[in-house]
């Protein structure tokens, strides 16, 4: 029996203790899922807060992974490793955090429920999601704007890409 693929692409950041490995460890913890494979990462940036700006900058990058789970069980995995990674969770909203997983696309879906928005409704926003996007994925469609993600980046005013810096790479 043939189990369907679907390419999703998320976000990841981090503003507490050692970031990178934050991320790394995030990383490789997804990949060692069953039905996670890590495809490809982008490279990382060092990003300003947005929303609460009195907390350190993040680390971010962007994953695009190969899976069979359906968006529901693919969250809950997220969910999951975030609180395996961080037993105190963020302290509120747009909190300082040891790791963060957002799902940007999931292959071409729209969904809408409760506790999931598939494309992540602020993507076209932030560039702390759509710079480390367009590393692995530039040509993605985001299926409801119906634009590439770098197309994306490109609307986004040239003073909200200063806010991110370029880091190294690490896997």
């Amino acid at each position: 029996m043939k189990i369907d693929q679907h390419i999703v692409y998320l976000s990841i950041g981090s503003n507490i203790g050692d970031k990178k490995k934050n991320l790394n460890d995030a990383t490789a913890i997804l990949n060692r899922h069953d039905k996670i494979d890590v495809v490809d990462v982008s490279s990382f940036y060092k990003t300003e807060p947005q929303n609460f700006t009195d907390q350190d900058w993040f680390v971010n990058a962007a994953l695009k992974i190969r899976t069979a789970l359906t968006p529901e069980d693919l969250i809950a995995v997220i969910k999951t490793l975030e609180k395996d990674l961080d037993k105190d969770g963020k302290p509120f909203r747009f909190g300082p955090r040891i790791i963060d997983i957002d799902i940007v696309y999931y292959d071409n879906l729209v969904l809408k429920t409760r506790h999931l928005e598939i494309p992540h409704p602020r993507t076209h926003e932030r560039c702390f999601v759509l710079i480390p996007i367009c590393d692995i994925g530039a040509h993605t469609i985001h299926p409801v704007l119906n634009l590439r993600s770098d197309d994306l980046l490109k609307k986004i005013e040239k003073q909200e890409t200063q806010k991110v810096i370029l880091l190294d790479k690490e896997v």
